[in-house]
């Protein structure tokens, strides 16, 4: 029982907070959700069979923005910190500050011009919106790997590639992994915007409940967001800390 309290407490607070407060919150909201009496339209969009379909869209949104974000952002990142690369890194990096600056809702709408409305375009707003904290945290997590490290690598014979794969990489997974936990966090919220260019998510009972004037469904809708948000980054949480190498 010792070993167990004491183990407990080397973990990280937000490791067994973060799920405390998901629970307590999820908790009071089905309370309230059970003892709250709703009109015909808010009874229609959270009975379970629409609220489900609702919360997988929204997350179906979200998993294949990540994807495609992490398969873009990485790659660029690594390439970025090699040496006949970082002339460019300046220009990556201003061109990813340009989509994290604008305006979430004016850079959907400005796609939605371009490629017309639907999860298409959905996908690529948010895409271009969350490429800027992964593709940092890569370069930073990256170029925080001690050079003498690398040097001692190659000393002993190691290729460039290995050296990346086997030591810079690992090195680097607890930076490059809290980008990616930022990027999903944004992700989640960004996402219920998509509701404004025809792609299904959360975001349809908050835009439904401001414009009928149904607070009960906006609440419902801004909790739920909430909720997810919080799972996602507790869940990416425990993936850093599990990848992360022993003794960093």
């Amino acid at each position: 029982m010792t070993a167990l309290s004491a183990r407990f407490r080397r973990l990280p607070m937000d490791v067994w907070f973060e799920p405390l407060l998901i629970v307590v919150v999820g908790a009071g909201y089905l309370i309230w959700y059970l003892n709250t009496t709703f009109t015909e339209t808010e009874s229609a969009a959270l009975t379970w069979s629409s609220l489900q379909t609702t919360i997988l869209d929204h997350i179906k949104l979200t998993a294949v923005a990540t994807v495609i974000v992490v398969v873009i952002a990485i790659p660029l990142g690594i390439v970025l910190t090699r040496p006949w690369a970082r002339l460019l890194n300046p220009i990556a990096i201003n061109l990813a500050n340009v989509g994290q600056a604008a305006p979430a809702v004016g850079l959907l709408v400005l796609f939605t011009f371009w490629l017309g409305t639907g999860f298409r375009t959905a996908v690529i707003g948010l895409v271009v919106y969350a490429v800027l904290p992964i593709l940092q945290n890569t370069i930073v997590g990256l170029r925080q790997v001690d050079q003498r490290t690398v040097e001692a690598s190659r000393g002993i014979g190691m290729s460039a590639v290995r050296t990346l794969v086997l030591v810079e990489l690992p090195l680097a997974v607890p930076v490059i992994l809290n980008g990616v936990r930022t990027a999903l966090v944004i992700l989640v919220g960004t996402a219920t915007l998509s509701t404004f260019i025809g792609a299904t998510s959360l975001g349809t009972l908050i835009t439904t409940g401001v414009t009928l004037f149904l607070p009960k469904l906006l609440i419902s809708g801004a909790i739920l967001v909430g909720l997810l948000a919080l799972i996602v980054d507790w869940l990416g949480r425990l993936v850093e800390l599990a990848a992360t190498p022993r003794g960093i």
